[in-house]
């Protein structure tokens, strides 16, 4: 009797809850800008797993400053610092994080010829690059007047324990640069970006 009563009672209460996964996943991670399938397979590679926590991710204060950078007068000496643009860490990996920085920059080109033979080019925007542990990738925004036209600098520090002939980690954090660059890019509402969809291919005579 009693054995029946605690499976009735079981019954009713449906059993034990099932837990909730715990992080983000990457369509709701740092606004969504991983949310395609090509950027989202890329991130969940780089931290090697499908749920992440934020890490001081700066998306609004960061579009705020190229805004500002967009309508500032420049000159030779002006340097703008970079601001995160978003920051994760693996949910069950606190090691493991990816920081994505955004700045505007002077004008290229980006790549010296020193640089050019340790990293593997690709082509979207006006110029992207990658080693294993770092991608950069440069667009051009162009804003409505009063603003006047700037070149985004957006660089994504993967992971440091990763071998530098690692050649699809180099494509891995150029697909996030891009699907951030893109996500930049339409909150400001630049056009003339450049930026291609999905993972960008590598550029002719690269690495």
């Amino acid at each position: 009797m009693a054995g029946a009563l605690a499976a009735v009672l079981t019954g009713c209460s449906g059993g034990e809850a099932t837990k909730e996964p715990e992080g983000l996943t990457a369509a709701e991670a740092c606004g969504g800008f991983a949310k395609d399938a090509p950027a989202a397979a890329a991130l969940e590679a780089v931290l090697g797993g499908e749920r992440f926590e934020d890490d001081l991710s700066k998306p609004e204060k960061a579009l705020d400053r190229l805004r500002e950078d967009a309508a500032a007068p420049w000159a030779d000496s002006y340097r703008p610092q970079p601001v995160r643009y978003c920051g994760l860490q693996a949910a069950d990996e606190a090691t493991q994080d990816v920081r994505i920085e955004v700045s505007a920059v002077g004008k290229g080109p980006y790549l010296g010829p020193e640089l050019a033979k340790s990293v593997t080019s690709y082509a979207t925007g006006v110029e992207a690059f990658s080693s294993s542990t770092l991608g950069k990738l440069y667009f051009t925004c162009r804003l409505k007047a009063p603003a006047h036209p700037i070149v985004v600098e957006t660089a994504v520090r993967g992971p440091a324990d990763v071998e530098e002939t690692d050649l699809e980690q180099r494509t891995r954090l150029v697909t996030l640069a891009n699907a951030a660059a893109r996500d930049v890019s339409a909150k400001l509402g630049c056009e003339g970006d450049g930026l291609v969809t999905g993972v960008p291919t590598r550029a002719a005579k690269s690495s």
